[in-house]
């Protein structure tokens, strides 16, 4: 039995019918043409789904469609309104990204981060960025950026 939602998703109130084991990762994908979060291991543990729900990153793989109604979602996006963000801006100049797989949890975790905390330690960052896997980089250039935009 469907279920109607009413949620904001990159400013944009969207209603529609969800099922009630469909999660968001599916309905933003599939349903909403969203691009950015993408399916790894559909077990929460990558990090490659990670979008904000109210200013919270979270795993899409993991929650239901229905668990959004009357929320504030924001994938990457979002972020990009006025084109690319300062913090996206610094991860290019230091090649934070090869194949980019990881981009939109790596900088949606870093912006939650920032949000919090304007000036954090590398310790603070690598926990950040803890739920997030790059098996490209070795993290230190997406660290870097980090790093460098707080200074």
């Amino acid at each position: 039995m469907k279920k109607e939602i009413k949620f904001n998703l990159n400013g944009e109130a969207i209603t529609l019918e969800v099922n009630p084991n469909e999660v968001l990762l599916e309905v933003l994908r599939d349903r909403l043409g969203a691009k950015s979060p993408k399916c790894g291991c559909d077990k929460g543990d990558c990090g490659t789904c990670t979008v904000m729900i109210n200013g919270k990153t979270v795993r899409s793989c993991l929650v239901l469609a229905i668990e959004i109604d009357g929320q504030e979602v924001v994938t990457l996006e979002g972020l990009m309104d006025s084109g690319l963000t300062p913090l996206q801006k610094s991860f290019i100049e230091h090649n934070s990204f090869q194949c980019g797989f990881c981009a939109p949890g790596m900088i949606l975790s870093a912006t939650e981060l920032l949000a919090k905390n304007q000036k954090p330690k590398r310790e603070e960052i690598q926990e950040a960025l803890s739920g997030n896997l790059c098996r490209c980089t070795g993290y230190t250039p997406i660290i870097d950026a980090i790093t460098n935009l707080t200074k």
